[in-house]
């Protein structure tokens, strides 16, 4: 699975967010297209971005850069901050960057 960013590792993490649990990608609504973050997208797509409707939870667009599961929406936001395949840790933080993904 190919993910776009800006300085991008092994585990997804980007320029923007690189701490140990910063390791989720998101796919993109208007461009299909897995980033590190939001602004990887505004820094590197050529396009706004769209939001995810609260009846599309259930699309398969969060990426564990660890393991590389993709979670449904719904999966990722009911995990705990932790990935269901691998128990690897999210950034509990990225809940507050939510309304730039996945619309209410």
């Amino acid at each position: 699975m190919t993910v776009k960013g800006v300085a991008l590792d092994a585990k997804t993490r980007c320029r923007h967010y690189a701490t140990d649990k910063d390791i989720i990608a998101i796919k993109f609504k208007c461009c299909g297209t897995y980033y590190a973050c939001f602004e990887c997208h505004e820094e590197l797509a050529d396009h706004n971005p769209e939001v995810w409707g609260k009846t599309e939870r259930d699309m398969p667009a969060v990426l564990c850069g660890s393991c590389r599961q993709v979670l449904t929406i719904q999966e990722y936001m009911n995990s705990g901050n932790t990935c269901p395949n691998c128990e690897s840790a999210f950034n509990p933080g990225c809940q507050t960057h939510y309304h730039l993904y996945f619309g209410s």
